[in-house]
């Protein structure tokens, strides 16, 4: 057995001789050597100053498109300006994080969501570039997260709170709703850069990891099956949509704002589309519904996102789609067996039916969580009156959603392992 002696030659950053100085753990199984004596350490943002960049620049690059979008839009009302805009821009940005907006015509609170996506994607590269910037990367502290998130969310509401402000929105409920967006949204990134997310995962039980990623494997398509839904149905539609386009009687770039503002609420059509597979529907004002098995509407305002709206019930070779919610809960228990029968083969060992159905079980009220959620996130009013109920009701979805993709992924999970060739 080697040994080193003082008269050996050390190797920098390996830990052995005498000169040699020892090697730190960052991250997930690296290691880069420790500082030595005297050196100079990097220098650690002030927390304040961090989080009010990362949140300054996550507003900012949120806002400008709403501005570009709001100018287009305005140009098919023949009264386009750079001040409206700007002032349109920070109403239409609120309106993303959920803050609804006092118009002529009532409260106006039905969220763009893709809009809030990119709003929520920025504000998690906030949480990223605030922990690194604190010196907070790869140091697995719940601490250094929260304090990462909560600085990004106050910064943010203080932005919020200013553009509300100026758009003429109440600032108490901008100011509050955009502190607990901008926070929950800055801790999935300060999680993730600080390793807390990787931490509390290898903590949890792997049951409940396996059902928690099969529930919202589930969720995922289903909402992909409901975005083909919703696609399909302004497709077949794509002539009234042309035609309420056209009505506007404005250029191309009016026409190209139109369109935008339309896909803007696309996500939320894709969610709306959901509930219809489902069974709950949603609503399209007070007192209408929209399900597979009846069609109430009223006069529609001149929407062309609207213009897919079925005619009436379902019948014939259309009653297939219901059965697309069952198949997206059996796909999600199928990939949990086929991953569960993997890694028992290769440890040698027989893959017992508790292992597979629990998660299996648990995948449905996590899929119904994400679903009602979602549908939550997707309703709103388009105005006082009739209006003032627009999209599906999140605990009839969360509820219908949990009951078919458990029963989906317990078929599909009990079926792949019944039909597999591993040993019992």
């Amino acid at each position: 057995m080697s040994s080193v002696t003082p008269d050996q030659p050390s190797r920098p950053g390996t830990g052995v001789g005498p000169g040699a100085r020892p090697a730190a753990p960052v991250g997930r199984g690296r290691r880069v050597p420790a500082p030595r004596a005297g050196e100079p350490r990097r220098s650690r943002a002030p927390l304040a100053v961090a989080a009010g960049v990362a949140a300054g620049w996550a507003a900012l690059t949120s806002w400008l498109p709403v501005v570009v979008v709001l100018w287009l839009f305005q140009l098919s009302e023949g009264a386009a300006s750079v001040s409206d805009a700007l002032r349109a821009g920070l109403a239409g940005w609120l309106l993303g994080h959920g803050v609804p907006l006092e118009t002529v015509a009532g409260p106006f609170g039905l969220a763009p969501l893709a809009l809030t996506a990119l709003v929520f994607w920025r504000l998690t590269r906030a949480g990223v570039h605030t922990s690194r910037a604190i010196g907070a990367r790869g140091g697995r502290s719940p601490r250094q997260a929260l304090l990462a998130a909560g600085a990004v969310g106050v910064a943010y509401a203080l932005l919020g709170v200013l553009g509300a402000a100026l758009a003429g929105v109440p600032l108490v409920r901008a100011g509050l709703t955009l502190l607990l967006f901008g926070t929950l949204a800055a801790l999935v990134g300060a999680a993730r850069t600080t390793h807390v997310a990787g931490l509390l995962a290898a903590r949890s039980p792997e049951p409940l990891r396996d059902g928690i990623r099969t529930g919202l494997v589930a969720g995922l398509l289903l909402l992909g099956a409901g975005a083909g839904a919703a696609g399909l149905a302004v497709a077949t539609g794509g002539g009234d949509a042309a035609d309420l386009i056209g009505a506007y009687n404005t250029g191309v770039a009016g026409q190209a704002g139109i369109t935008l503002v339309s896909l803007a609420y696309a996500p939320n059509a894709t969610i709306w589309a959901v509930s219809y597979l489902l069974g709950p529907g949603f609503a399209v004002g007070t007192d209408t519904a929209v399900r597979t098995s009846e069609v109430s509407v009223g006069a529609l305002p001149a929407v062309p996102l609207l213009a897919g709206l079925p005619r009436g019930p379902v019948d014939g070779l259309g009653a297939a789609l219901l059965a697309v919610p069952v198949l997206a809960g059996m796909a999600a228990g199928w990939l949990l067996a086929r991953r569960l029968l993997r890694i028992a083969a290769d440890d040698r060992a027989p893959l017992r039916w508790g292992p597979l159905l629990g998660p299996a079980a648990l995948a449905g009220p996590v899929a119904g969580l994400l679903l009602g959620v979602a549908a939550a996130a997707s309703a709103g009013s388009l105005g006082g009156g009739r209006l003032a109920e627009v999209g599906p009701v999140a605990w009839q979805v969360a509820a219908v959603g949990a009951a078919v993709i458990t029963v989906g992924a317990v078929i599909g999970a009990a079926a792949t392992r019944a039909l597999s060739r591993t040993p019992r």
